[in-house]
């Protein structure tokens, strides 16, 4: 990720947490809890995850930890951070939990575990000034999982607000098409919100 990109995302989540304290999901950039649970509802369904492994590719506070948890009791579970005060939070709240390990990091340019499952929830939606980076990534990601790789975006923003990037759903899957020819696109269950899952 380009530094210049990077030094905005930490400042936009920076204005957030001193805006709505640490620990909100407003600091995360969510403005309501049903959406995030919607979009989890959708993630969770890419597969039986029992007894496998999943990295969250922008773990925020490990919220997704806590809902794949009560579903899928075997998981293990990867979570990476870029921001150490909301990775902070995740780790007072679940580093005690066996299976569930964190690490700080930006998932588009560490060197991630090799899972089965890649879930990305929110975290692909930043402007970036490659307008590539959203096809790279995606390519990074699916190839780190043995399986299938799950993530949502948005496709469109109202009212804009000059950080979060919306994508056309076609552009998107027209590319995932070049990766894999197994693809499921999901829509129609939050607002502009949809996901795409990709498997090997």
């Amino acid at each position: 990720m380009d530094l210049l990109d990077k030094a905005n995302i930490f400042r936009f989540h920076n204005h957030l947490i001193n805006e709505f304290g640490i620990g909100t999901i407003e600091a995360l950039g969510w403005n309501d809890v049903a959406g995030q649970l919607a979009r989890f509802k959708v993630l969770s369904g890419i597969g039986d995850l029992n007894n496998y492994s999943v990295l969250d590719a922008g773990c925020g506070y490990g919220d997704l930890y806590d809902y794949l948890i009560k579903i899928y009791p075997q998981l293990r579970y990867y979570g990476v951070e870029q921001i150490p005060a909301i990775l902070n939070v995740a780790l007072e709240r679940y580093s005690h939990h066996t299976g569930a390990y964190f690490f700080e990091g930006d998932f588009s340019a560490a060197d991630l575990p090799m899972v089965d499952y890649v879930i990305a929830s929110g975290s692909l939606n930043y402007r970036h000034s490659d307008n590539l980076f959203i096809l790279k990534t995606i390519e990074k990601l699916f190839n780190t999982c043995r399986i299938g790789f799950g993530f949502n975006l948005l496709r469109a923003i109202d009212p804009p607000d000059g950080f979060l990037e919306a994508y056309n759903p076609v552009y998107i899957t027209e590319f995932c098409r070049r990766l894999t020819g197994r693809i499921t696109l999901i829509e129609d269950y939050y607002n502009a919100d949809y996901t795409v899952y990709l498997y090997h």
